[in-house]
C-alpha cells in the first residue's frame, strides 16, 4: 500500500509522539506501507516547521533531521499539475494530484480534504492505521 501523508500529519507526529500520526511514522519505518513524497511536500513541511509557533517545540536540528529522513527514505515523485477535482483550499490540490499520480491514498487531518473521501481514497490518520495489517 502506498500513502501520501499531508504536512499536518507530519507536524502532528512530531508534536505528539504517542498519537496516531506518530504511530503512522513508526509503521512506515517498519515497512508497513510505502511513503510517497515530493519536492513541494517537503518544501511545505520545511516552511511550516520554521514558523515561530512551531520553532519552540521542534528545533531547527530536529526539523532538518526529519526532513532529511523523509528525503532519503520516502519514495519521491514528481510534482504534477493540479487535478480538475480538488479541495476547497487550492493550496492542497497538489496533494490530491500527488496521491492520484502515484496510486496512493492520501492521509490528512484537513477537513477540506477529508470531505473528498467519498470520491477519492482519503483517510484520517486513525482510519488509515486501522487499514494497515496488524
Amino acid at each position: 500500500m502506498r500513502a501520501v501523508l499531508d504536512v499536518n500529519v507530519f507536524i502532528s507526529a512530531l508534536l505528539a509522539p504517542t498519537g496516531a500520526p506518530a504511530r503512522l511514522i513508526v509503521r512506515w519505518l517498519a515497512g508497513d506501507f510505502e511513503l510517497i513524497a515530493s519536492k513541494q511536500l517537503l518544501s511545505e513541511l520545511a516552511r511550516a516547521l520554521a514558523y515561530p509557533k512551531l520553532r519552540g517545540r521542534v528545533s531547527r536540528e530536529e526539523a532538518a533531521a526529519f526532513i532529511d529522513l523523509l528525503r532519503g527514505t520516502a519514495t519521491l515523485n514528481l510534482d504534477l499539475p493540479n487535478p480538475a477535482r480538488a479541495s476547497r483550499d487550492p493550496a492542497d490540490n497538489y496533494l490530491v494530484s500527488l496521491a492520484a499520480s502515484s496510486a496512493s491514498v492520501l492521509v490528512t487531518g484537513d477537513r477540506d480534504l477529508l470531505e473528498l473521501a467519498s470520491e477519492l481514497p482519503i483517510y484520517s490518520p486513525s482510519s488509515f492505521l486501522a487499514k494497515l495489517p496488524a
